[in-house]
């Protein structure tokens, strides 16, 4: 046995002649109701009650559906390439293992450190967006004011929820992907019982009127919310890093990944209709939780109204954060199993079979991100929509050497048409990396979103160096 299969075998990572079975030694236990409440619920999550109002702001009613629809779009493509590689290679190395197998070492590790700064991201932003929900839903909970960042001010109850909610989530993830599971379920019940009940309200008493104007600072409004519906349509990614912990049969987890991706597009054109039509364009841009707003104007003025939707925006917070924790703790220990990162975080928990101290690292992490205030949800969105589409470029590459490369290698999920989805899907992906670059409309800001992509990218540089550097001192001695 040579030095890195040893290595994987102390660290627990199951290490196999075939890379197609690799189950990276998690147990399969999660159905096809799991699976697809895991990602569906991680693709709805929070934006379209946090941020629906914004987007409408930005660009009308019907730019932002436009912006949504295109973003779409290009989700759709990748997501199709996605699910043939998931169904292929049913692993929790998910992308790392696409791009290893496409690419090599190199390239699966920039893959996968792109999708971790998403992730991370996303895991950051909900530690964030619950106080702030709470503070709609409860405004006198805001209690012992500390400081102020950026014009936003810091109250001690606001980091205690912030802070606490952070530590629930991890404490869920570290006693087993059931237990997350079961939580995904409750909770995405609960959104579409909201959001159907929203629908139904703005379908009875909503205008058409109230979505004048229909568009708003013409294509610089639609390029600045299409930049945001990478990061909102994030939460597929998830089903590949968790496919060996599903018992399902590998070409189901291609048409639920699918499947999620489509309705999730649905989800949010239908929620920005709704708030469209639900309130005038002149009081969305002035409302600090717009689809509250507007889901009390939908049933009459309701109080109790609001406080539903901000209910199923909580249920919604919490999916997104739950599946993000399953992404990003096997995303770390799957570049811990590969030594591009410290051992430790290839540990899998003795009797919950997670990887615990990755789960641990994220918690610490992350838990401190209140600590920024309310401005890092615009912040961690844009650079974690970079972050995505880095790692859709990079996948939907993989993809096509995979496919010249090993014809006859199993799909369980074999898209007929696989070049025109695997080029369309890289062209799209591209024509998105643009939209983030300085000098368009939508470009990502400097210090801030810049500055976090710039970091991050150091971060990995250096954890790179270190862990071949590791790695040659070994095979030395």
């Amino acid at each position: 046995m040579n030095s890195e299969k040893q290595t994987a075998s102390r660290n627990g990572c199951k290490t196999v002649s075939n890379p197609i079975e690799h189950r990276s030694g998690m147990k399969a236990v999660l159905n096809k109701t799991d699976v697809f409440v895991l990602a569906f619920g991680a693709m709805i999550g929070w934006g379209w009650v946090v941020l629906s109002g914004d987007w409408i702001a930005r660009a009308g009613t019907l730019g932002a559906v436009l912006a949504f629809l295109s973003g779409g779009l290009v989700v759709l493509f990748v997501g199709q390439v996605y699910a043939e590689l998931s169904s292929a290679m049913p692993s929790s190395f998910g992308v790392l293992l696409f791009t290893k197998r496409a690419m090599g070492k190199n390239a699966s590790f920039i893959c996968t450190w792109s999708i971790l700064l998403a992730f991370l991201g996303v895991i950051a932003f909900e530690a964030v967006a619950l106080p702030t929900v709470f503070t709609y839903l409860f405004p006198n909970y805001l209690q012992g004011y500390l400081y102020s960042i950026s014009g936003f001010d810091i109250y001690a109850s606001w980091l205690a929820m912030g802070i606490s909610s952070s530590i629930f989530i991890a404490v869920v993830n570290y006693f087993g992907v059931k237990t997350a599971a079961f939580l995904q379920t409750v909770l995405t019940i609960v959104i579409a019982v909201v959001g159907l009940t929203f629908l139904g309200g703005a379908a009875a008493n909503g205008s058409t009127a109230n979505m004048q104007p229909l568009f708003a600072n013409g294509i610089s409004g639609i390029m600045m919310v299409a930049i945001m519906t990478p990061f909102m349509y994030i939460g597929f990614d998830v089903i590949p890093q968790a496919a060996g912990e599903m018992n399902i049969p590998p070409k189901k987890i291609g048409q639920l990944l699918v499947l999620s991706v489509a309705m999730a597009v649905g989800w949010y054109t239908l929620i920005i209709l709704c708030v469209g039509s639900s309130m005038p364009f002149s009081q969305i841009a002035g409302s600090t939780l717009a689809t509250a707003d507007a889901m009390s104007k939908a049933f009459g003025g309701s109080a109790l109204a609001s406080k539903v939707i901000v209910i199923g925006g909580i249920a919604g917070i919490i999916t997104s954060w739950n599946a993000f924790y399953i992404g990003a703790s096997r995303s770390i220990y799957a570049l811990a199993c590969e030594g591009l990162l410290p051992s430790c975080f290839a540990k899998l928990h003795p009797k919950y079979n997670t990887p615990s101290n990755a789960i641990i690292l994220i918690a610490v992490i992350t838990s401190f991100t209140p600590l920024l205030g309310k401005n890092m949800l615009v912040w961690l969105t844009n650079s974690g929509g970079f972050g995505t589409v880095i790692t859709y470029v990079i996948v939907s590459i993989s993809f096509l050497i995979l496919r010249k490369k090993e014809p006859d290698m199993e799909r369980p999920y074999k898209l007929k048409y696989w070049r025109l989805i695997g080029f369309g899907s890289l062209l799209l992906c591209l024509g998105m990396v643009v939209l983030y670059l300085p000098g368009t409309p939508a470009a990502l800001s400097w210090p801030y979103e810049w500055g976090i992509i710039g970091i991050w990218s150091l971060l990995g540089v250096v954890l790179f160096i270190i862990a071949k550097s590791a790695k040659s001192t070994s095979r030395s001695s």
